[in-house]
């Protein structure tokens, strides 16, 4: 059992990009020190840390629940997607750590997903 991210387009051909709970919380804390805070920190990650008190577009993906909640609009799923790519760009120098890897190759996989609900005009669902 896992989650998936897909656009709302209802074409089961679109691409998409899955993962199990525990991978997403990891990509996910991957993410968020990126950007430079904790994710643990967090208000609903265990942390008493608003979300106003952090500074990043990745918050409506970093702070969304498993798979319930709002959609993603496309003018958001615009802005993760480039600070997602701007991580994966940085994160490439060479790095032979499989977890690492795996992140950036996600990353970019995601990348791919919300260029695609920008281009559509559609929300980026969580199932």
């Amino acid at each position: 059992m896992g989650l998936v991210l897909f656009p709302g387009d209802d074409d089961t051909s679109s691409p998409d990009v899955s993962w199990s709970y525990t991978g997403f919380g990891a990509f996910r804390r991957w993410l968020a020190q990126a950007e430079g805070f904790t994710l643990d920190e967090m208000h609903g990650f265990g942390g008493q840390r608003p979300w106003n008190d952090v500074s990043t577009t990745l918050a409506p993906l970093l702070d969304h629940p498993d798979d319930d909640g709002p959609d993603l609009t496309p003018a958001q799923c615009a802005a993760i997607r480039f600070r997602l790519q701007e991580i994966a760009d940085q994160r490439e120098g060479g790095s032979t750590d499989p977890l690492l890897q795996r992140h950036m190759d996600d990353a970019r996989q995601l990348v791919v997903v919300l260029q695609f609900c920008v281009e559509k005009d559609v929300n980026l669902l969580f199932g």
